[in-house]
Protein backbone atom coordinates (compact mmCIF):
# COMPACT_ATOMS: atom_id res chain seq x y z
CA UNK A 1 0.00 0.00 0.00
CA UNK A 2 1.32 3.41 -0.98
CA UNK A 3 2.34 5.84 1.71
CA UNK A 4 1.69 9.43 1.69
CA UNK A 5 3.37 11.78 3.18
CA UNK A 6 0.70 12.70 5.86
CA UNK A 7 1.23 9.01 6.72
CA UNK A 8 5.25 9.43 6.77
CA UNK A 9 4.50 11.98 9.30
CA UNK A 10 2.41 10.10 11.49
CA UNK A 11 4.29 6.83 11.33
CA UNK A 12 7.73 7.70 11.10
CA UNK A 13 9.52 9.95 13.15
CA UNK A 14 10.73 8.41 16.27
CA UNK A 15 12.11 10.97 18.42
CA UNK A 16 13.79 10.47 22.00
CA UNK A 17 12.96 7.47 23.83
CA UNK A 18 10.51 5.92 22.53
CA UNK A 19 8.28 8.90 21.32
CA UNK A 20 8.38 9.38 17.89
CA UNK A 21 10.64 12.29 16.23
CA UNK A 22 9.53 14.46 13.69
CA UNK A 23 10.75 13.95 10.36
CA UNK A 24 11.12 17.83 9.19
CA UNK A 25 12.22 17.71 5.66
CA UNK A 26 11.54 14.47 4.42
CA UNK A 27 10.43 13.64 1.32
CA UNK A 28 10.39 9.79 1.18
CA UNK A 29 7.54 7.93 0.29
CA UNK A 30 6.72 4.25 1.39
CA UNK A 31 9.70 2.76 1.59
CA UNK A 32 11.63 5.98 3.19
CA UNK A 33 9.01 5.79 5.92
CA UNK A 34 9.85 1.63 6.10
CA UNK A 35 13.21 2.02 6.46
CA UNK A 36 15.11 1.64 10.00
CA UNK A 37 16.82 4.63 11.20
CA UNK A 38 20.70 3.90 12.50
CA UNK A 39 19.60 6.19 15.60
CA UNK A 40 16.31 4.15 15.78
CA UNK A 41 18.61 0.69 16.04
CA UNK A 42 20.80 2.82 18.92
CA UNK A 43 17.79 3.94 21.00
CA UNK A 44 16.69 0.28 20.69
CA UNK A 45 19.80 -1.37 21.30
CA UNK A 46 20.06 1.14 24.65
CA UNK A 47 17.15 0.48 25.85
CA UNK A 48 18.03 -3.23 25.87
CA UNK A 49 21.06 -2.63 27.65
CA UNK A 50 19.05 -0.64 30.52
CA UNK A 51 16.59 -3.21 30.66
CA UNK A 52 19.32 -5.86 31.65
CA UNK A 53 21.34 -3.83 33.81
CA UNK A 54 18.51 -2.83 35.96
CA UNK A 55 17.28 -6.23 35.83
CA UNK A 56 20.39 -7.43 37.31
CA UNK A 57 20.10 -4.59 39.80
CA UNK A 58 16.90 -5.45 40.98
CA UNK A 59 18.19 -9.46 41.17
CA UNK A 60 21.12 -8.27 43.39
CA UNK A 61 18.68 -5.82 45.62
CA UNK A 62 16.41 -9.10 46.45
CA UNK A 63 18.98 -11.56 47.11
CA UNK A 64 21.19 -8.47 49.10
CA UNK A 65 21.15 -10.04 53.30
CA UNK A 66 20.20 -8.57 56.32
CA UNK A 67 17.51 -5.89 56.76
CA UNK A 68 16.68 -2.68 54.42
CA UNK A 69 16.42 0.74 54.69
CA UNK A 70 15.00 3.36 53.11
CA UNK A 71 18.01 3.88 50.35
CA UNK A 72 18.18 0.47 49.03
CA UNK A 73 14.14 0.86 48.59
CA UNK A 74 14.78 3.60 46.57
CA UNK A 75 17.47 2.63 44.48
CA UNK A 76 15.27 -0.43 43.51
CA UNK A 77 12.26 2.18 42.64
CA UNK A 78 15.08 4.21 40.59
CA UNK A 79 16.55 0.35 38.79
CA UNK A 80 13.06 0.04 38.46
CA UNK A 81 12.14 2.77 36.59
CA UNK A 82 15.12 2.66 34.33
CA UNK A 83 14.54 -1.04 33.24
CA UNK A 84 10.09 0.07 32.36
CA UNK A 85 12.37 3.04 30.17
CA UNK A 86 14.40 0.48 28.53
CA UNK A 87 11.48 -1.69 27.78
CA UNK A 88 9.60 1.10 26.63
CA UNK A 89 12.22 2.55 23.88
CA UNK A 90 12.44 -1.70 22.89
CA UNK A 91 8.52 -1.54 22.30
CA UNK A 92 8.54 1.86 20.57
CA UNK A 93 10.95 0.35 18.05
CA UNK A 94 8.70 -2.61 17.88
CA UNK A 95 5.76 -0.83 16.95
CA UNK A 96 7.27 1.95 14.92
CA UNK A 97 8.77 -0.69 12.60
CA UNK A 98 8.05 -4.18 13.24
CA UNK A 99 4.23 -3.86 13.16
CA UNK A 100 2.43 -3.73 9.77
CA UNK A 101 -0.44 -0.77 10.64
CA UNK A 102 0.69 0.14 14.26
CA UNK A 103 -2.87 1.40 15.86
CA UNK A 104 -3.09 4.83 17.66
CA UNK A 105 -3.36 3.25 20.86
CA UNK A 106 0.12 1.00 20.70
CA UNK A 107 1.54 4.17 19.69
CA UNK A 108 -0.03 6.56 22.49
CA UNK A 109 0.98 3.37 24.73
CA UNK A 110 4.65 3.02 24.05
CA UNK A 111 4.77 7.12 24.59
CA UNK A 112 3.08 6.58 27.89
CA UNK A 113 5.12 3.89 29.51
CA UNK A 114 8.40 5.98 28.02
CA UNK A 115 7.24 8.88 29.72
CA UNK A 116 5.71 7.38 33.37
CA UNK A 117 8.93 5.40 33.38
CA UNK A 118 11.54 8.16 32.68
CA UNK A 119 9.40 10.69 35.45
CA UNK A 120 9.46 8.12 37.94
CA UNK A 121 13.56 8.17 37.34
CA UNK A 122 13.95 11.25 37.42
CA UNK A 123 11.42 11.38 40.67
CA UNK A 124 13.56 8.58 42.37
CA UNK A 125 16.65 11.32 42.13
CA UNK A 126 14.62 13.51 43.79
CA UNK A 127 13.75 10.79 46.20
CA UNK A 128 17.35 9.64 46.80
CA UNK A 129 18.49 13.57 47.58
CA UNK A 130 15.99 13.93 50.41
CA UNK A 131 16.81 11.12 51.81
CA UNK A 132 20.57 11.68 51.81
CA UNK A 133 19.54 14.91 53.27
CA UNK A 134 17.99 13.64 56.02
CA UNK A 135 20.51 10.96 57.02
CA UNK A 136 23.14 13.49 57.47
CA UNK A 137 21.04 16.67 58.38
CA UNK A 138 19.26 14.13 61.31
CA UNK A 139 22.39 11.71 61.42
CA UNK A 140 22.17 11.47 65.61
CA UNK A 141 18.48 10.86 64.83
CA UNK A 142 18.04 9.35 61.86
CA UNK A 143 16.89 5.24 61.69
CA UNK A 144 16.92 3.44 58.83
CA UNK A 145 13.82 1.02 60.01
CA UNK A 146 11.53 4.50 61.81
CA UNK A 147 12.35 6.13 58.10
CA UNK A 148 10.98 3.07 55.91
CA UNK A 149 7.02 3.36 56.03
CA UNK A 150 7.65 6.82 55.01
CA UNK A 151 9.56 5.82 52.29
CA UNK A 152 7.43 3.77 51.03
CA UNK A 153 4.41 5.86 50.92
CA UNK A 154 6.38 8.30 49.07
CA UNK A 155 7.56 5.81 46.42
CA UNK A 156 3.51 4.68 46.55
CA UNK A 157 2.68 8.49 45.47
CA UNK A 158 5.73 9.34 43.23
CA UNK A 159 4.58 6.00 40.66
CA UNK A 160 0.91 6.91 40.80
CA UNK A 161 1.66 10.41 39.92
CA UNK A 162 3.93 9.01 37.15
CA UNK A 163 1.23 6.23 35.93
CA UNK A 164 -1.50 9.36 35.73
CA UNK A 165 1.18 10.70 33.16
CA UNK A 166 1.73 8.33 31.31
CA UNK A 167 -1.80 7.86 30.34
CA UNK A 168 -2.07 11.56 29.33
CA UNK A 169 -0.83 10.31 25.88
CA UNK A 170 -4.06 7.68 25.41
CA UNK A 171 -6.55 10.22 27.93
CA UNK A 172 -6.32 12.71 24.81
CA UNK A 173 -3.43 14.68 25.19
CA UNK A 174 -1.63 14.01 22.23
CA UNK A 175 -1.34 15.59 18.71
CA UNK A 176 -2.15 12.59 16.43
CA UNK A 177 -5.12 14.91 14.99
CA UNK A 178 -3.25 17.98 15.19
CA UNK A 179 0.42 17.67 13.68
CA UNK A 180 1.08 21.52 13.69
CA UNK A 181 0.57 20.77 17.56
CA UNK A 182 3.57 18.32 17.75
CA UNK A 183 6.31 18.79 19.98
CA UNK A 184 9.97 17.64 18.80
CA UNK A 185 8.71 14.07 20.67
CA UNK A 186 5.50 12.98 18.60
CA UNK A 187 2.81 12.31 20.02
CA UNK A 188 3.43 14.50 22.24
CA UNK A 189 2.17 18.36 22.10
CA UNK A 190 4.43 21.61 22.54
CA UNK A 191 2.77 22.65 25.27
CA UNK A 192 2.85 19.05 26.80
CA UNK A 193 6.55 19.15 25.88
CA UNK A 194 6.85 22.46 27.58
CA UNK A 195 5.35 21.39 30.57
CA UNK A 196 7.27 18.49 31.08
CA UNK A 197 10.73 20.58 30.45
CA UNK A 198 9.56 23.00 32.92
CA UNK A 199 8.71 20.59 35.70
CA UNK A 200 12.32 18.90 34.52
CA UNK A 201 14.01 21.89 35.68
CA UNK A 202 12.11 22.44 38.56
CA UNK A 203 12.94 19.22 39.86
CA UNK A 204 17.21 19.54 38.74
CA UNK A 205 16.72 23.03 40.97
CA UNK A 206 14.97 21.64 43.79
CA UNK A 207 18.23 18.65 43.43
CA UNK A 208 20.58 20.85 43.47
CA UNK A 209 19.25 22.84 46.47
CA UNK A 210 19.87 19.76 48.24
CA UNK A 211 22.90 19.09 46.76
CA UNK A 212 23.79 22.42 48.39
CA UNK A 213 22.47 21.96 51.72
CA UNK A 214 24.22 18.37 51.87
CA UNK A 215 27.78 20.14 51.13
CA UNK A 216 27.32 22.68 53.84
CA UNK A 217 26.99 20.09 56.83
CA UNK A 218 29.60 17.75 54.84
CA UNK A 219 31.54 21.38 55.62
CA UNK A 220 30.71 21.30 58.37
CA UNK A 221 31.07 17.89 59.84
CA UNK A 222 34.77 18.16 58.10
CA UNK A 223 35.57 21.48 60.35
CA UNK A 224 34.10 19.75 63.59
CA UNK A 225 36.38 16.85 62.80
CA UNK A 226 39.44 18.87 62.29
CA UNK A 227 38.96 20.96 65.37
CA UNK A 228 38.22 17.47 67.44
CA UNK A 229 41.24 15.59 65.76
CA UNK A 230 39.41 11.99 67.12
CA UNK A 231 40.46 9.01 64.74
CA UNK A 232 36.65 7.67 65.82
CA UNK A 233 35.18 10.96 64.26
CA UNK A 234 36.87 10.72 61.24
CA UNK A 235 36.08 6.69 60.56
CA UNK A 236 32.79 8.19 61.24
CA UNK A 237 32.80 10.88 58.75
CA UNK A 238 34.11 8.90 55.95
CA UNK A 239 30.77 7.29 55.10
CA UNK A 240 29.03 10.62 54.71
CA UNK A 241 31.88 11.40 52.32
CA UNK A 242 31.24 8.82 49.90
CA UNK A 243 27.62 9.41 50.29
CA UNK A 244 28.57 12.93 49.40
CA UNK A 245 30.84 12.02 46.25
CA UNK A 246 28.24 9.25 45.06
CA UNK A 247 25.35 12.03 44.63
CA UNK A 248 28.24 14.59 43.22
CA UNK A 249 28.31 11.40 40.63
CA UNK A 250 24.51 10.93 39.93
CA UNK A 251 23.51 14.74 40.08
CA UNK A 252 26.70 15.78 37.40
CA UNK A 253 25.86 12.67 35.23
CA UNK A 254 22.02 13.61 35.44
CA UNK A 255 22.77 17.08 34.64
CA UNK A 256 25.34 16.26 31.62
CA UNK A 257 22.65 13.69 30.40
CA UNK A 258 19.06 15.42 30.53
CA UNK A 259 19.62 19.47 30.82
CA UNK A 260 20.88 19.93 26.66
CA UNK A 261 17.49 18.00 25.65
CA UNK A 262 14.93 19.31 28.44
CA UNK A 263 16.18 22.95 26.87
CA UNK A 264 16.15 21.58 23.43
CA UNK A 265 12.25 20.11 24.22
CA UNK A 266 11.74 23.30 25.59
CA UNK A 267 12.14 25.87 22.40
CA UNK A 268 12.25 23.51 19.69
CA UNK A 269 9.34 22.20 17.97
CA UNK A 270 8.37 19.76 15.05
CA UNK A 271 9.78 21.60 12.01
CA UNK A 272 13.56 21.04 13.81
CA UNK A 273 15.47 18.64 11.99
CA UNK A 274 15.07 15.37 13.43
CA UNK A 275 18.58 14.57 13.68
CA UNK A 276 18.72 17.00 16.39
CA UNK A 277 16.26 15.35 18.80
CA UNK A 278 17.74 12.06 17.96
CA UNK A 279 21.61 13.62 19.61
CA UNK A 280 20.19 14.75 22.42
CA UNK A 281 17.64 12.30 23.27
CA UNK A 282 20.19 9.52 23.15
CA UNK A 283 22.35 10.64 25.72
CA UNK A 284 18.89 11.32 27.83
CA UNK A 285 18.49 7.75 27.72
CA UNK A 286 21.86 6.41 28.44
CA UNK A 287 21.59 8.41 31.71
CA UNK A 288 19.86 5.03 32.49
CA UNK A 289 22.47 3.00 31.96
CA UNK A 290 24.86 5.16 33.97
CA UNK A 291 22.88 5.38 37.06
CA UNK A 292 23.73 1.50 38.13
CA UNK A 293 26.91 1.61 37.34
CA UNK A 294 27.56 4.75 39.08
CA UNK A 295 25.50 4.59 41.78
CA UNK A 296 23.95 0.78 42.68
CA UNK A 297 27.32 -1.61 41.61
CA UNK A 298 29.30 0.87 44.14
CA UNK A 299 27.17 -0.31 46.78
CA UNK A 300 28.70 -2.89 49.32
CA UNK A 301 25.77 -5.03 49.21
CA UNK A 302 25.05 -5.03 46.18
CA UNK A 303 28.61 -6.25 45.26
CA UNK A 304 28.39 -8.99 48.49
CA UNK A 305 25.31 -10.32 46.31
CA UNK A 306 27.00 -10.68 42.85
CA UNK A 307 30.19 -12.02 44.48
CA UNK A 308 27.56 -14.70 45.98
CA UNK A 309 25.92 -15.41 42.72
CA UNK A 310 28.68 -15.59 40.52
CA UNK A 311 31.14 -17.09 43.05
CA UNK A 312 29.14 -18.84 45.76
CA UNK A 313 31.50 -17.22 48.60
CA UNK A 314 31.82 -13.30 49.37
CA UNK A 315 35.71 -11.97 49.89
CA UNK A 316 36.47 -11.27 53.48
CA UNK A 317 37.52 -7.63 52.93
CA UNK A 318 34.00 -7.07 51.58
CA UNK A 319 32.11 -8.98 53.98
CA UNK A 320 34.11 -7.81 57.17
CA UNK A 321 32.99 -4.05 56.60
CA UNK A 322 29.32 -3.24 58.39
CA UNK A 323 26.60 -1.39 56.35
CA UNK A 324 25.65 2.30 57.32
CA UNK A 325 22.73 4.40 56.05
CA UNK A 326 25.15 6.09 54.16
CA UNK A 327 26.50 3.33 51.67
CA UNK A 328 23.53 4.02 49.34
Amino acid sequence: RGVNRGDVCRHVGGSPPPLQVSEHGDAGGGAAAAAVSPWDVALCATGTAMACENALVLAALAYAPGPRAPAFLLVGSLALADLLAGLGLVANFGVRHLLQAPSATATLSAAGLLLAAFSASAGSLLAIAVDRYLSLCHALTYRPERALPGAAAALLLLWLLCAAAGLLPLLGWNCLRAPGACSVLRPVTKDHAAALAVAFLLLFALMLQLYAQICRIAARHAQQIAVQQQQLAAAQAASPRKGLSTLSLVLGTFALCWMPFAVYALVADASYPAVYTYALALPAACNSLFNPLIYAFRNPDIQKSLWLACCGCVPARRSARPRTSSDV
